[in-house]
This record gives structure tokens, C-alpha cells and sequence, in this order.
């Protein structure tokens, strides 16, 4: 497995291959049969796959401001690709200057002469170029112009079509079992362990008080069952994966103005996970926020939550 940030890092002796383009955010169920689409293309070849994405998301640079939620860091997208098969993955930049392309000039800099495509794969509504003024009957043109098969995959349906939109829509509202259908897996919010007020542990349920990367799809405030597990740290925890309680919001009952997530790994209260980067991902919501009129009253409800959660997580 190859991973390349921009061109530039391309092998200058690598040969043809099979390529699929997207933004790939959330590596959702239909970029995961885009990829697999792509990935078998290139086994029937004998050629190696690769996967063409983009950072930042491109809207940031043409709508500035804009700024949609992430669903996956830039390394997570990769690694979720690379789990579907392909061999490597390719980052490109995208810029301003990169945006004002013609659709002709993207294929020949970054499929032909760098990545020499004999195949491409994408989504059957995929748009590139200057203005998205490229399309799929754009690509197959192009295909014929330099030698490569240029094919479309239509979109899977629940309903509607997926797309990275409508997932963040789902966690917007806290539908984060609704956004799991669509992942394929549960939304997954990553980060690194900071120190907060230490409420939690103070109330009997020490929290890892997760700092996310901005711009980060953060399902709606409220309560949820799922895992807490640490991905980086040089502490001994690395790899292990716990049942948790997640909170996410600013602690109306303490007056709190910051919203946090917040995620108590069950029954544990031996962890110092402090600077270990972690990975929380969301199983179900079990209730809103709530202002409690006492810290018994609270404290009490922490307790079903617990429950709760360790029953959806068993």
C-alpha cells in the first residue's frame, strides 16, 4: 500500500493503473461500490488500484466559509480505502489554481501523465473542472482522446441516494444510528484526550474529554451509547477498544458555555489516557441533555445511562 500527498510523490516508473476519484468523505456504502467497482476493474487488468482524493474539501476553496462538516480525517478516509482494496491513495491538494483546471487539463496532469490510467472509475454524478463544468459523458470522451475505459457507478439508494450530505444531515439531528446505515459502520469522531473539569470523575464516571480537529461532523448534544477506543499513545492502552457512554454538550446542569464530548469508557476508572489520541464512535442516542435541578438527580440518571449503554454495547 502506497500513499502519495500531491503528484508529485507519484513514483516517476509507475505504469498504468486503475483509478476512482472522489472526495471520498465518510467512505460511505456507495463509495465503498465505487471503490470495489474500481478495485475489481483492476484485478481483471492486472493492474493496480488507486484511490484520488482531495484536502481540503473542495468546497472550503470554492464557497469559502462553507466549511462542511467532516465526516473522516484525511487519514481515516485513507484507511478505510485501503481496507476496501485499493493499493495506494493519492491526496491532491486542492487549491484555487487547482479549481480553475479545464476538465481537460485535470485528466491529462493527474490521470495520464502521472498516474497513467488504463481505467477510471466514479460516481455516476460526478462533476470536475473548472466550474464542474466536466461530467461522466465529459470523462468518456476524454477516455477515448487518451486511451483509457472511463466508467460510472450509480448511486445506492435507502430511499434517497447516499451521500456524504445526507449523513451529515442525520448527525446534525443525532441520528447517529440512521448515519450508521448509510457509513456502513458507526460515525466515528476522533481527537486528543484533554484535560477538562473533571466533573465526571469528581460524580464516579471519569470522562475522556475528546479535543476534535475543527470543522469535525459532531452528531447533535445529547447522550449516546458506544466505544471509546485508543488509536495513538505510547501508553499501554493503544489498540484497546471499551463500551462507553458519550455526552456531547456544555453541561447546562454546571452552567457550562463549551460544548465537549465527552465519553466514559464502562466500569473503567483506572484510565490516564491524557494526549493518547482516541476514536469515538456512536452506536445509539439515548436521550437529550437535560438541566437536573441537583446533583443526586443527575448523578441517578448517569446511572441508567450506564446501564443503558452497557446494554446496547454488549
Amino acid at each position: 500500500m502506497q500513499s502519495w500527498h500531491g503528484l508529485d510523490e507519484v513514483p516517476l516508473d509507475w505504469g498504468r493503473s486503475v483509478v476512482t476519484i472522489g472526495v471520498f468523505d465518510g467512505v460511505h456504502l456507495g463509495h465503498q461500490r465505487m471503490v470495489a467497482r474500481a478495485v475489481e476493474m483492476a484485478r481483471d487488468l492486472g493492474l493496480p488500484a488507486v484511490a484520488v482524493t482531495f484536502d481540503p474539501h473542495p468546497d472550503e476553496v470554492v464557497r469559502p466559509g462553507s466549511h462542511p462538516p467532516r465526516l473522516t480525517t484525511i487519514d481515516r478516509r485513507a484507511e478505510l480505502l485501503f481496507a476496501l482494496g485499493v493499493d495506494a491513495v493519492c491526496v491532491l491538494p486542492f487549491t484555487l489554481e487547482f479549481s480553475r483546471m479545464s476538465p481537460d487539463e485535470f485528466v491529462q496532469t493527474a490521470l495520464v501523465d502521472r498516474l497513467h490510467a488504463a481505467g477510471v472509475v466514479v460516481g455516476e454524478n460526478f462533476r470536475f473542472g473548472h466550474k464542474a463544468s466536466g461530467d461522466l459523458e465529459t470523462l468518456r470522451t476524454l477516455g477515448e482522446k487518451y486511451d483509457f475505459q472511463a466508467e460510472g457507478v450509480p448511486l445506492v439508494s435507502d430511499g434517497d441516494a447516499i451521500s456524504s450530505t445526507v449523513i451529515r444531515e442525520r448527525l446534525a439531528v443525532g441520528d447517529v444510528t440512521g448515519a450508521a446505515v448509510l457509513l456502513g459502520r458507526p460515525h466515528r469522531v476522533e481527537g486528543v484526550v484533554v484535560r477538562g473539569h473533571q466533573r465526571g470523575r469528581a460524580l464516579g464516571f471519569p470522562t475522556a474529554n475528546v479535543e476534535s480537529p475543527h470543522h469535525t461532523a459532531i452528531p447533535a448534544e445529547g447522550v449516546y451509547a458506544g466505544w471509546l477506543q485508543c488509536t495513538q499513545s505510547p501508553s499501554p492502552y493503544e489498540g484497546e477498544r471499551w463500551p462507553a457512554a458519550i455526552s456531547i454538550g456544555t453541561n447546562p446542569t454546571f452552567d457550562g458555555v463549551e460544548r465537549t464530548v465527552e465519553a466514559y469508557a464502562l466500569d473503567r476508572d483506572d484510565l490516564d489516557l491524557y494526549g493518547a489520541h482516541v476514536a469515538v464512535d456512536f452506536g445509539e442516542r439515548l436521550r437529550d441533555t437535560l438541566r437536573f435541578d441537583s446533583i443526586e438527580a443527575l448523578i441517578e440518571q448517569m446511572h441508567d445511562d450506564v446501564a443503558r449503554a452497557r446494554e446496547l454495547t454488549s
